[in-house]
Order: structure tokens, then sequence, then C-alpha cells
């Protein structure tokens, strides 16, 4: 009989643990994500900076290295061809060569002697929240994520910088609040097996 009264005491807080969970959401026990592009800077304001100080027809490569723009040293600098940056100033037929900047128009020109680096250094933080028993069953799943991206474009030539330009998200802030009436059963294809005729 005290073994049975045992019994019951551990249901009855385990139910009422539960309980408190569910109607609190628990926001401690969501999953979290860090998202980072690995890269010298760590903020926008950072990033930005440094790319101030960039003086087209004036800043070198080796001047660059030091602001920490080298794609053979720095994580996630991208090194452009010309045949990569003709891509991104001329994407269409109808833009003319005539119609780009007038460093970019040099550079191109100049095929192998020109070249380019793209910087796309960013920090999000994502974050689920909400009610956890209704995420946990896939019914409403909210997420709000955070942090800055940059994205920076700067085209040499000769090692000479002669065209920059940039731009990016100082400040994320997204919010999703994904419905799924049938909770776990909404996305069948992922639970049940193929069914090949």
């Amino acid at each position: 009989m005290a073994r049975r009264t045992k019994n019951e005491t551990t249901i009855r807080i385990f139910l009422v643990t539960i309980s408190v969970l569910i109607i609190n959401g628990c926001a401690s026990f969501f999953p979290s994500v860090q998202q980072t592009t690995q890269s010298p800077w760590n903020s926008f304001d950072e990033v930005k900076k440094g790319f101030d100080q960039i003086i087209p027809n004036i800043t070198t490569s080796t001047d660059l290295k030091k602001l920490g723009f080298n794609p053979f040293s720095t994580p996630n600098v991208k090194l452009l061809t010309y045949l990569d940056l003709l891509e991104k100033f001329m994407p269409n037929p109808s833009i003319r060569l005539k119609d780009i900047d007038s460093g970019v128009k040099s550079c191109l020109e100049a095929r192998d002697q020109c070249f380019g680096y793209e910087a796309t250094p960013s920090i999000l933080h994502s974050k689920r929240y909400g009610n956890m028993f209704l995420d946990l069953l896939n019914f409403r799943r909210k997420k709000r994520t955070s942090g800055w991206k940059f994205k920076a474009l700067i085209v040499l030539k000769q090692n000479l910088v002669v065209h920059k330009v940039w731009g990016g998200e100082p400040k994320v802030s997204e919010f999703e609040d994904k419905k799924n009436p049938l909770g776990p059963f909404q996305d069948v294809s992922g639970i049940l097996p193929s069914i090949q005729i």
C-alpha cells in the first residue's frame, strides 16, 4: 500500500512538471543556432570601418591584406576572375561596357590583369521560442533570427583597387511562425517510405 502511494506521488509530480513545462512553453529547452561566417571582424561596424579605409586608385592589394581583405589568408573572402566580374557587372546583353563604372571598364579591358575580392562576413543567431509542446509535436514552430550580414566587392587592376561597392544588413531581425494543422503528420513523405508502383 505504501509502495502504491509512493508511485502515485511520483506520477503526480511527473504530470505536474510536464504541465508546467507545457503551460510556460519552457523557452530554455528550445534549440538555438549560431551561424558565423568566419572572418576577422566581430561586428558590422568593424568590417564597415575597415572597408571605408579602401580608396580607389590609391589602395593596393598589399594594403587590403593589412585591412583583412585577403582571399589567401582571410576565410570567406573569394577571389574573382575578370570573367566572374564580367558576369556581375554585365549580367545581360542590354548592359554595355560603356554603361558601367570607368574603373571597372578599364579593369575588364585589361582581362587577365583584372580580378576582384568578394567578402561576405556575417553572424546570425537563431532561437526557437513559443509553446514547447506545440513545437515538439510540429503543430507550431516559432523562430527568431538576429545578427548582421555584410557583403563587399573590391575590383583590382594590376594590384590597385579601381572600384569598390558594399551592401548588407546591419541589423537582421527576422521572425518565422510556421503552423502545421496536422502536426507530426504534416509531411508524411518524411515518415512513410516511398511507394513504388
